[in-house]
């Protein structure tokens, strides 16, 4: 019963501080668009365009098959 005592008040002095103390809010926050991406923060804000993404690029080539020349893309 004693060790239960001595942990309980260890958690209430724990808490207490914790409860007690102020920490500074410096939270960032992020989201991902369709179009777009930004970032809000505690000093300002910042947006970002997404880049054009191109379309991959084929290569073609003819191949003999059975004696006839077939064009296979990959």
């Amino acid at each position: 019963m004693h060790a239960f005592l001595l942990a309980a008040s260890v958690m209430v002095a724990i808490v207490g501080t914790m409860a007690l103390t102020t920490t500074e809010a410096g939270a960032v926050v992020c989201a991902r668009g369709v179009y777009r991406a930004g970032c809000a923060g505690p000093n300002g804000a910042a947006v970002v365009r997404r880049p054009v993404v191109a379309a991959p690029v084929k290569v073609c080539k003819s191949v003999l098959v059975n004696g006839v020349y077939v064009r296979r893309c990959y």
